[in-house]
Order: structure tokens, then C-alpha cells, then sequence
């Protein structure tokens, strides 16, 4: 059966079928950075880990992807 008429009988795009997820190096990396910066800094929230990393470490990651990461 082809890919084609298999998600066509279970109702999945096969956008969906074929999609795979990235930035999972980078996703242990950020899970790292916020852990240290609020295990040393217990008083910054999201907000200032976030400027700490993008500003003075100069990561390119954005709010959104950071908040996905942070909160799973």
C-alpha cells in the first residue's frame, strides 16, 4: 500500500506522516541554559533568561521557541 492511500484511509495528511522534529540538540542545550540561570539567578523569570541568553550569550533563539522548550 502507498503512503499516498494509506493516510488517505486513516484520514492523516501526509504532511503529518512525513514531518520530522528538529532542534533537538538544541533543545537539551536551552533545557540546560534555563536550568543553570534559575538555579543561579531564583529571582529572573522567563522574561530576563530569555534577554540574558538572546543579549549577553548571543543565542538566536526566539521567545516562542524558548517558551516551548521551557514548558515542553
Amino acid at each position: 500500500m502507498s503512503v499516498r492511500a494509506a493516510c488517505a484511509a486513516f484520514g492523516v495528511s501526509e504532511t503529518c506522516y512525513r514531518y520530522r522534529a528538529r532542534h533537538r540538540a538544541e533543545n537539551a542545550e536551552i533545557a540546560d541554559w534555563l536550568i543553570k540561570l534559575t538555579h543561579n539567578q531564583r529571582n529572573w523569570g522567563f522574561g530576563l533568561c530569555f534577554l540574558y541568553l538572546r543579549n549577553v550569550k548571543g543565542y538566536g533563539w526566539n521567545h516562542v521557541w524558548l517558551h516551548v522548550v521551557a514548558h515542553g
